[in-house]
């Protein structure tokens, strides 16, 4: 294991992040860790990551002058992508990753791979109008009525809820088949899923109490 922490992590991407972004997530996760050329934004804004993982393809010669060698990890194996890399070899309570949504769609969907991919990671990615994360076996957000809710399918999967203006409860969700999108809370929302392949899409805003339910959420998923 590269990172090991008690407290959140802060884990930073090749998009563009704002230092409003970077600030925020800072706030609940003061270790920050860089993907690859998300060192060269982390640097950019003033902070120098702890650690640096990934294949190095992108990350700049001026950004690796100025980082301490022992800070870089790099992995050269090209079946996973950087972001998948980092997730398995940091051991914290959450990583809040900023700068994985934005530029490239293909990235993006490959970050929502990795979430279904290594469930026993908790991992919240905030992106400039969303968040998504990997729901847990059992949840409860503290939404007010009307805060919009989505729920997208990565595989075959079943959930039951309560505070959904759409009840889910027997829906077979599945990619290619039901999802559950475009719904709404009408207050505090419990959640409760049979497998670890539901991502949760939630509005940025509600980024502090997504992250506050994940950290309270007790069950977990075993690893793969």
């Amino acid at each position: 294991m590269i990172v090991q922490a008690s407290e959140p992590v802060t884990l930073i991407g090749g998009a563009e992040i704002t230092k409003g972004r970077l600030d925020r997530a800072r706030a609940l996760g003061p270790r920050v860790v860089a993907a690859d050329s998300g060192a060269d934004a982390a640097l950019e804004l003033g902070v120098v990551p702890e650690a640096v993982i990934g294949d190095f393809d992108s990350l700049s010669a001026a950004a690796r002058r100025r980082l301490p060698p022992d800070s870089l990890h790099p992995i050269a194996e090209q079946d996973t992508t950087d972001f998948d890399k980092c997730l398995r070899n940091i051991a914290a309570p959450l990583v809040i990753g900023i700068g994985f949504s934005g530029a490239r769609l293909d990235h993006q969907l490959a970050a929502y791979n990795t979430l279904v991919r290594q469930p026993d990671r908790r991992c919240l990615l905030l992106g400039s109008e969303e968040l998504v994360f990997l729901a847990p076996p059992a949840l409860r957000l503290g939404l007010e009525p009307g805060c919009p809710v989505s729920l997208f399918p990565m595989a075959a999967v079943e959930a039951v809820s309560d505070g959904l203006f759409h009840p889910v409860g027997g829906v077979n969700f599945a990619p290619d088949g039901r999802v559950g999108t475009s719904n709404t809370a009408t207050g505090p929302v419990d959640l409760s899923v049979t497998a670890p392949k539901m991502l949760v899409i939630l509005p940025e805003a509600m980024m502090e109490e997504a992250a506050r339910a994940l950290l309270d959420a007790g069950a977990r998923w075993p690893a793969p």
